[in-house]
């Protein structure tokens, strides 16, 4: 995946989903798409105590200020990764693991390219980023193919991932 829209909704919707079931932010994704201007992270960038105290009020959504306020600062966060790197894409692709790490990823919550992903967003001030999560991100993404073996997804994937042009 490399359209940095998407992968900030990925990314925000991963942090809202932290100690809850996928089911409840799959039931409200619309409701966030829309709170959120369709994860447009320049637009969330600018989000104010008006816009948290209307997300707060949003029954629509999971209304936990943390995960809001986060939402917010990571689009701030965003905004300067691309300025620095391009494109959200290219940033979290170098975080692909080599050839010989990925098998390396099967039936684990927490690699370790989502321990250092995890660690370079903290350091760079985003919130609820951490390696479970991030593990998550890198798997929604592409980054990593742990289906079994024999899983006819594994094949679609590894195929996929074969085609797909790596930002720069």
């Amino acid at each position: 995946m490399s359209d940095d829209r998407r992968l900030f909704e990925k990314v925000s919707l991963e942090g809202f989903q932290s100690g809850l079931s996928w089911r409840t932010i799959l039931d409200k994704r619309e409701n966030f798409r829309s709170a959120f201007r369709h994860f447009d992270f320049r637009e969330v960038a600018n989000f104010g105590e008006t816009e948290v105290a209307n997300l707060l009020a949003d029954a629509g959504i999971v209304r936990h200020r943390g995960k809001i306020e986060a939402v917010i600062a990571n689009a701030q966060r965003a905004c300067e990764l691309v300025q620095e790197t391009g494109s959200l894409a290219a940033y979290f692709w170098t975080f692909e693991p080599g050839a010989h790490e990925l098998d390396a990823h099967r039936s684990v919550s927490v690699s370790r390219a989502s321990q250092d992903l995890s660690k370079d967003l903290k350091r760079r001030g985003w919130k609820f980023v951490g390696p479970t999560t991030m593990h998550a991100l890198i798997q929604a993404m592409g980054l990593v193919n742990d289906h079994a073996d024999g899983c006819v997804t594994r094949a679609q994937a590894e195929q996929a991932r074969r085609m797909f042009k790596r930002p720069k």
